[in-house]
Order: structure tokens, then sequence, then C-alpha cells
């Protein structure tokens, strides 16, 4: 993650770009609902969950990318993006551990990241500066583990291809927790440093 901050370019809401992120966003309580339906009884879904899955991550490549190419790029943008990535990482966390397709240290892994850089935005905001900025390092983490997700779902079955899925899946999964806490160090050592030279200025 960046601590530089990237230029906003339009203050316009209704852009296109906004626009595929709330839908992302709108598609989160449908994905959680869809991977929890056979905990209450109802049928498995797993296949339109992975549908809407599929989907968020081809709006996700969309709405960056469009963004830059038609000059969106917009405060609101760059808080709705990341908030949904966030929130299928959670959701899909969720999901799979409440299934017990996850274990729980995994999830206390990723969580726990989450709640050490949630806690880095407020020391940031204390001293003033903005929250931070995905690079690609975090882009990378988060790439990863939206591909072990989907694959890790598909895991839970019998046959050769939830076999196959389950390989795949925990090399993405392990990859992308690496990445995560990877990313996250880094983010703390810089905020360390910001923090450290704020104090001996001030």
């Amino acid at each position: 993650m960046e601590l530089q901050e990237t230029r906003v370019q339009t203050d316009r809401v209704l852009t296109i770009p906004n626009i595929l992120s709330m839908a992302r966003l709108l598609g989160v309580p449908l994905f959680l609902w869809l991977i929890l339906l056979p905990e209450f009884g109802g049928p498995k879904a797993d296949g339109w969950a992975l549908l809407v899955l599929a989907l968020s991550g081809v709006s996700d490549y969309l709405d960056g990318k469009l963004a830059r190419r038609w000059n969106q790029i917009s405060s609101l943008g760059r808080i709705l993006d990341p908030a949904a990535d966030r929130l299928y990482i959670l959701t899909t966390i969720v999901g799979l551990t409440w299934r017990e397709i996850i274990p729980l240290w995994l999830t206390a892994a990723l969580l726990a990241r989450d709640l050490i850089l949630l806690v880095m935005v407020g020391i940031l905001r204390r001293h003033g500066y903005p929250p931070p900025q995905v690079n690609f390092l975090g882009k990378a983490a988060t790439f990863n583990l939206m591909y072990a997700f989907p694959l890790l779902l598909l895991s839970d079955g019998s046959g050769w291809l939830p076999q196959l899925a389950a390989i795949f899946g925990w090399a993405f999964a392990g990859w992308g927790t690496s990445l995560y806490w990877w990313a996250g160090t880094l983010y703390v050592v810089q905020v360390r440093r910001l923090v450290k030279a704020d104090t001996s200025t001030g």
C-alpha cells in the first residue's frame, strides 16, 4: 500500500467506474446468502455463488481500467473499490469458515492483518494523513485470494475436479496470505516512519 494519493480527476459520483463498484458492493450480501444457503436447509448454490464472484472479479478489473482510460478517477471511487475488495474477502472468509472449508487459523491470520491495518489507518488520521492507496503488492495479494476462495469453494465435493481445485486453491491461498501480510508489514513500517518524522518535527 502506498501513502501517496492518486490524483482525483473528477468529483462526479455517477460515473461508469463508480456504478460498477456499487454493483459489486450490492453483490456482497447476495454472494454470502448463496454460499450459506446449504447451512440453513436450502439447496447447494455454489455454482451461482461462483458466478457472482466471477462477475465481481470482472467488474473489479473494468472499474479501474475505465476510470484511468476515461479520466474518471474520483474520491468516491478510491473508497468504493478497496471497500468492495475487502467486503468480498470478508464475506468469503465467513462463508467458507462457517462451512468448515477453510480452518480457523487461516481466518484468524487474514482478519488479524485487517485489524492491524485498521489501527494504522486510525493512527494516520490522527496525524493528518489520508488513508492508504492500494499498490501492486496489495493488489497481488487480493488477486491470489480472489482466485483461492472460489477454488476452495469448488473443492467442497468428491471427485477429481474438487481434488484439483483444492490443490490450486491452497496454493493461491498460501501465496495470497503471505503477500497480504507482507503488504501489511510494509505499511506498518511506513506508518511508523511517518509518525516518527511527524513527532520529531512537531
